[in-house]
């Protein structure tokens, strides 16, 4: 089983999407075996959070069992929130120009679901230092470090940030990103606080799981990431 914890469809404005629908994503998931995808609808995470959440549910209803809805939040509108057919909630801090650890995004804390969060090595706005401020407000919520810091400079240092709190987990999509480095972050963490996502459509999936089942793993530490760690998350049949 192969789940893909990070996932987009829809256009964005400064950056070139090839193909933004949800059935372009469903063909290369069948392609590689990918069994499903948690996606954000991009105009929800930009402009309009209410109607993109809406778009991203219509998607997964028309897709059964394919996609997982991360309804994003917005902390500068009351964005209507909901634990019914999602997997959780979708913050980005950096598009939206607000910290992780500030009050406005307590909200998606209080839901209690998992919440995946773009994280970002030197910002002000997402930096895993955040991540563990986060964790040890809300230890019962499992956090998704998405891109476990985006930088490669920082990547063992965000491993190294959370490694007190085993609710964040270390989420591996992005282009900076690599199979060896995969396989570091699985030595510095424990697989299982590994898990494996691509930020399809913005990049390219096949690339993405590329790096996975290329990663230097032993066979149940690859088994974890790619999908068994996130399954047990969400309370997914494995």
């Amino acid at each position: 089983m192969i789940l893909d914890a990070h996932g987009h469809v829809g256009a964005w404005p400064d950056f070139l999407i090839p193909d933004p629908t949800a059935e372009g994503l469903v063909a290369t998931m069948d392609r590689i075996g990918v069994t499903a995808m948690g996606i954000s609808h991009l105009l929800a995470v930009g402009p309009d959070a209410e109607r993109g959440n809406r778009l991203a549910r219509e998607i997964a209803e028309r897709h059964p069992g394919r996609f997982g809805v991360w309804q994003v939040h917005n902390p500068h509108h009351r964005t209507p929130l909901t634990r019914d057919g999602v997997w959780g909630v979708k913050l980005h801090p950096d598009v939206h120009h607000c910290r992780l650890d500030d009050p406005r995004y307590d909200p998606a804390w209080e839901l209690g679901l998992p919440v995946l969060a773009h994280g970002q090595t030197g910002s002000p706005w997402s930096d895993p230092e955040q991540f563990a401020t986060v964790a040890a407000r809300h230890p019962g919520v499992p956090i998704l470090m998405g891109h476990t810091g985006l930088w490669p400079y920082g990547f063992a240092r965000a491993a190294r940030l959370v490694a007190d709190h085993p609710n964040v987990y270390l989420e591996v999509c992005g282009s900076k990103s690599t199979g060896r480095w995969i396989a570091r972050l699985a030595e510095l963490a424990g697989p299982e606080r590994v898990v494996f996502g691509s930020d399809a459509c913005f990049l390219d999936l096949r690339i993405g799981y590329g790096r996975l089942a290329l990663a230097p793993l032993a066979p149940a530490a690859r088994t974890l990431i790619q999908g068994a760690n996130l399954a047990r998350l969400l309370n997914l049949p494995s």
